[in-house]
Protein backbone atom coordinates (compact mmCIF):
# COMPACT_ATOMS: atom_id res chain seq x y z
CA UNK A 1 0.00 0.00 0.00
CA UNK A 2 2.89 2.46 0.81
CA UNK A 3 4.01 2.04 -2.81
CA UNK A 4 0.87 2.69 -4.29
CA UNK A 5 0.36 5.92 -2.09
CA UNK A 6 3.68 7.25 -3.24
CA UNK A 7 2.53 6.45 -6.73
CA UNK A 8 -0.19 8.58 -6.37
CA UNK A 9 1.59 11.48 -4.66
CA UNK A 10 4.45 11.44 -7.73
CA UNK A 11 1.30 11.33 -9.91
CA UNK A 12 0.09 14.71 -8.89
CA UNK A 13 3.62 16.00 -7.90
CA UNK A 14 2.65 16.06 -4.18
CA UNK A 15 4.97 15.99 -1.86
CA UNK A 16 6.01 13.96 1.58
CA UNK A 17 3.87 15.77 3.57
CA UNK A 18 0.82 15.29 1.79
CA UNK A 19 1.44 11.94 1.54
CA UNK A 20 2.29 11.65 5.19
CA UNK A 21 -1.77 13.10 5.73
CA UNK A 22 -3.56 11.27 3.04
CA UNK A 23 -1.59 8.00 5.45
CA UNK A 24 -3.02 9.65 8.42
CA UNK A 25 -6.21 9.99 6.03
CA UNK A 26 -6.37 6.52 5.16
CA UNK A 27 -5.56 5.45 9.10
CA UNK A 28 -8.72 7.35 10.80
CA UNK A 29 -10.98 5.38 7.78
CA UNK A 30 -9.50 1.83 8.65
CA UNK A 31 -9.94 2.73 12.52
CA UNK A 32 -12.76 4.25 13.53
CA UNK A 33 -15.68 1.88 12.96
CA UNK A 34 -18.30 4.92 12.64
CA UNK A 35 -16.53 5.95 9.53
CA UNK A 36 -19.82 6.18 7.22
CA UNK A 37 -18.32 4.73 4.16
CA UNK A 38 -17.97 0.78 3.17
CA UNK A 39 -14.62 0.94 1.59
CA UNK A 40 -12.35 1.32 4.73
CA UNK A 41 -9.60 -1.10 3.79
CA UNK A 42 -6.49 1.12 3.18
CA UNK A 43 -5.53 -0.58 -0.36
CA UNK A 44 -9.34 -0.38 -1.61
CA UNK A 45 -9.40 3.19 -0.09
CA UNK A 46 -6.68 4.28 -1.69
CA UNK A 47 -7.96 3.94 -5.16
CA UNK A 48 -11.62 4.45 -4.23
CA UNK A 49 -11.71 8.08 -2.30
CA UNK A 50 -8.26 9.42 -2.67
CA UNK A 51 -7.06 8.31 -6.31
CA UNK A 52 -11.00 9.00 -7.31
CA UNK A 53 -11.02 12.85 -5.51
CA UNK A 54 -7.61 13.65 -7.24
CA UNK A 55 -7.89 12.99 -10.45
CA UNK A 56 -10.11 16.49 -10.42
CA UNK A 57 -6.27 16.97 -10.42
CA UNK A 58 -6.67 17.02 -14.31
CA UNK A 59 -9.21 19.82 -15.00
CA UNK A 60 -7.54 23.41 -15.11
CA UNK A 61 -10.52 24.20 -12.78
CA UNK A 62 -9.09 22.86 -10.14
CA UNK A 63 -5.32 22.46 -10.50
CA UNK A 64 -5.33 26.63 -12.10
CA UNK A 65 -3.89 25.52 -15.60
CA UNK A 66 -0.73 27.98 -14.19
CA UNK A 67 0.92 25.99 -11.24
CA UNK A 68 0.17 26.77 -7.56
CA UNK A 69 -0.27 30.35 -7.12
CA UNK A 70 -2.91 29.74 -10.12
CA UNK A 71 -4.64 27.14 -8.16
CA UNK A 72 -5.13 29.09 -5.04
CA UNK A 73 -6.30 32.50 -5.89
CA UNK A 74 -9.55 33.08 -5.68
CA UNK A 75 -11.14 36.66 -7.12
CA UNK A 76 -8.87 40.03 -6.76
CA UNK A 77 -6.18 36.98 -5.05
CA UNK A 78 -7.87 35.99 -1.69
CA UNK A 79 -7.63 31.98 -1.73
CA UNK A 80 -9.92 29.74 -4.16
CA UNK A 81 -13.08 28.65 -1.98
CA UNK A 82 -13.85 24.59 -3.23
CA UNK A 83 -17.19 23.41 -1.66
CA UNK A 84 -17.67 19.70 -1.13
CA UNK A 85 -21.39 19.25 -1.17
CA UNK A 86 -22.71 16.28 0.81
CA UNK A 87 -18.95 15.82 1.53
CA UNK A 88 -20.19 12.30 3.62
CA UNK A 89 -16.65 10.51 4.80
CA UNK A 90 -14.99 13.70 3.53
CA UNK A 91 -14.33 12.89 -0.43
CA UNK A 92 -13.75 14.45 -2.57
CA UNK A 93 -12.84 17.70 -0.58
CA UNK A 94 -10.64 16.86 1.94
CA UNK A 95 -8.51 15.13 -0.45
CA UNK A 96 -8.44 17.95 -2.80
CA UNK A 97 -7.72 20.25 0.28
CA UNK A 98 -4.52 17.90 0.93
CA UNK A 99 -3.46 18.61 -2.43
CA UNK A 100 -3.93 22.36 -2.97
CA UNK A 101 -2.77 23.68 0.98
CA UNK A 102 -3.22 27.32 -0.52
CA UNK A 103 -7.32 27.00 -1.20
CA UNK A 104 -9.93 27.26 1.48
CA UNK A 105 -12.24 24.22 1.40
CA UNK A 106 -15.99 23.55 2.90
CA UNK A 107 -17.15 19.86 3.53
CA UNK A 108 -20.66 20.79 3.64
CA UNK A 109 -22.90 18.17 5.17
CA UNK A 110 -26.52 17.70 6.41
CA UNK A 111 -26.05 14.76 8.84
CA UNK A 112 -23.87 14.84 12.03
CA UNK A 113 -22.35 11.86 12.44
CA UNK A 114 -20.70 12.49 8.71
CA UNK A 115 -20.10 16.01 10.21
CA UNK A 116 -18.34 14.77 13.25
CA UNK A 117 -16.18 12.00 11.41
CA UNK A 118 -15.09 14.80 8.89
CA UNK A 119 -13.76 16.91 11.92
CA UNK A 120 -11.58 13.92 13.46
CA UNK A 121 -10.10 13.09 10.02
CA UNK A 122 -9.44 16.64 9.43
CA UNK A 123 -7.71 16.99 13.04
CA UNK A 124 -6.00 13.17 12.57
CA UNK A 125 -4.42 14.33 9.32
CA UNK A 126 -3.50 17.36 10.61
CA UNK A 127 -5.27 19.50 7.16
CA UNK A 128 -5.52 23.20 8.43
CA UNK A 129 -7.77 24.43 5.06
CA UNK A 130 -11.07 22.62 5.74
CA UNK A 131 -14.05 23.97 7.35
CA UNK A 132 -16.66 21.56 8.14
CA UNK A 133 -20.54 23.01 7.93
CA UNK A 134 -23.46 20.73 9.23
CA UNK A 135 -26.48 21.56 7.16
CA UNK A 136 -28.27 21.60 3.77
CA UNK A 137 -27.10 22.68 0.84
CA UNK A 138 -30.09 24.88 0.25
CA UNK A 139 -30.39 26.01 3.78
CA UNK A 140 -26.54 27.77 3.86
CA UNK A 141 -27.00 31.05 2.96
CA UNK A 142 -23.73 32.04 4.22
CA UNK A 143 -22.26 30.34 1.42
CA UNK A 144 -24.42 31.33 -1.37
CA UNK A 145 -21.91 33.45 -4.26
CA UNK A 146 -19.32 32.50 -2.51
CA UNK A 147 -17.38 29.27 -4.03
CA UNK A 148 -15.34 29.30 -7.02
CA UNK A 149 -15.35 25.74 -7.19
CA UNK A 150 -18.11 23.49 -6.16
CA UNK A 151 -17.32 19.69 -5.95
CA UNK A 152 -20.03 16.65 -6.23
CA UNK A 153 -19.24 13.51 -5.77
CA UNK A 154 -22.31 10.33 -5.71
CA UNK A 155 -24.73 12.76 -4.48
CA UNK A 156 -28.14 12.63 -6.46
CA UNK A 157 -29.17 12.74 -9.66
CA UNK A 158 -27.45 15.55 -11.86
CA UNK A 159 -30.42 17.95 -11.73
CA UNK A 160 -30.46 18.08 -8.27
CA UNK A 161 -26.62 18.19 -7.80
CA UNK A 162 -26.93 21.27 -9.88
CA UNK A 163 -29.81 23.08 -8.50
CA UNK A 164 -27.63 22.29 -5.10
CA UNK A 165 -25.00 23.46 -6.52
CA UNK A 166 -25.43 27.05 -9.01
CA UNK A 167 -26.67 29.08 -5.92
CA UNK A 168 -23.34 28.35 -4.12
CA UNK A 169 -20.94 29.66 -7.14
CA UNK A 170 -19.86 32.92 -7.67
CA UNK A 171 -20.42 33.59 -11.24
CA UNK A 172 -17.75 32.48 -13.26
CA UNK A 173 -17.15 29.30 -10.77
CA UNK A 174 -17.06 25.69 -11.88
CA UNK A 175 -19.23 22.63 -10.80
CA UNK A 176 -17.60 19.30 -11.07
CA UNK A 177 -20.05 16.16 -10.40
CA UNK A 178 -18.16 12.95 -10.62
CA UNK A 179 -20.63 10.43 -12.35
CA UNK A 180 -20.01 6.82 -13.87
CA UNK A 181 -21.38 5.38 -17.40
CA UNK A 182 -23.17 7.79 -18.90
CA UNK A 183 -27.01 8.60 -19.31
CA UNK A 184 -28.28 9.97 -22.61
CA UNK A 185 -31.62 10.90 -20.66
CA UNK A 186 -30.00 12.39 -17.45
CA UNK A 187 -27.92 14.28 -19.54
CA UNK A 188 -30.41 15.45 -21.65
CA UNK A 189 -32.60 16.81 -18.10
CA UNK A 190 -29.64 18.49 -16.53
CA UNK A 191 -29.08 20.54 -20.17
CA UNK A 192 -32.56 21.69 -19.31
CA UNK A 193 -31.88 22.17 -15.40
CA UNK A 194 -28.37 24.21 -16.19
CA UNK A 195 -30.55 26.54 -18.78
CA UNK A 196 -32.71 27.46 -15.73
CA UNK A 197 -30.14 27.87 -13.35
CA UNK A 198 -27.25 29.91 -15.33
CA UNK A 199 -24.81 27.03 -15.85
CA UNK A 200 -23.41 25.78 -19.02
CA UNK A 201 -21.81 22.91 -19.76
CA UNK A 202 -18.18 22.74 -20.40
CA UNK A 203 -17.25 19.19 -20.97
CA UNK A 204 -17.58 15.42 -20.03
CA UNK A 205 -14.09 14.39 -18.97
CA UNK A 206 -13.86 10.15 -19.07
CA UNK A 207 -10.94 10.02 -16.31
CA UNK A 208 -9.30 6.75 -15.19
CA UNK A 209 -8.28 7.74 -11.68
CA UNK A 210 -6.73 4.30 -10.84
CA UNK A 211 -6.13 1.08 -12.92
CA UNK A 212 -9.02 -1.19 -14.10
CA UNK A 213 -11.43 1.73 -13.15
CA UNK A 214 -14.28 1.80 -15.48
CA UNK A 215 -16.68 4.61 -17.02
CA UNK A 216 -15.57 7.42 -14.94
CA UNK A 217 -16.47 10.78 -16.08
CA UNK A 218 -16.31 14.36 -14.60
CA UNK A 219 -18.93 16.93 -15.67
CA UNK A 220 -17.60 20.50 -15.92
CA UNK A 221 -20.45 23.13 -15.58
CA UNK A 222 -19.17 26.81 -15.33
CA UNK A 223 -21.64 29.74 -14.06
CA UNK A 224 -22.38 31.48 -17.08
CA UNK A 225 -25.30 33.43 -15.48
CA UNK A 226 -26.62 34.58 -12.24
CA UNK A 227 -29.23 32.51 -10.90
CA UNK A 228 -32.66 32.90 -10.57
CA UNK A 229 -33.10 34.41 -6.78
CA UNK A 230 -36.08 31.52 -6.94
CA UNK A 231 -33.59 29.12 -6.71
CA UNK A 232 -32.43 27.09 -4.29
CA UNK A 233 -36.29 25.81 -3.67
CA UNK A 234 -36.88 24.64 -0.16
CA UNK A 235 -35.35 21.61 1.41
CA UNK A 236 -36.13 18.06 -0.29
CA UNK A 237 -37.76 19.93 -3.09
CA UNK A 238 -35.13 19.52 -5.65
CA UNK A 239 -35.03 15.80 -4.92
CA UNK A 240 -38.82 15.67 -5.36
CA UNK A 241 -39.35 17.68 -8.35
CA UNK A 242 -36.26 17.45 -10.20
CA UNK A 243 -35.46 20.28 -12.53
CA UNK A 244 -35.42 19.55 -15.97
CA UNK A 245 -37.27 15.69 -15.38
Amino acid sequence: MKRALTALVERYALNEHQESQFAAVLGKLAEDESAPTTVREPAQALDVHLADSLVALELDAVNGGGGEAAATAGPAGSPRVLTDVGTGAGFPGLALAIALPGSEVVLLESQARKCAFAQRTCEAAEVENVRVVCTRAEEWGEGMGGSDVVLARALAPQPVVLEYAAPLLRLGGTLIDWRGRRDAEEESASAAAGEALGLRLVEIRHVEPYKGARNHHLHVYEKARETPARYPRRAGVARKRPLGC
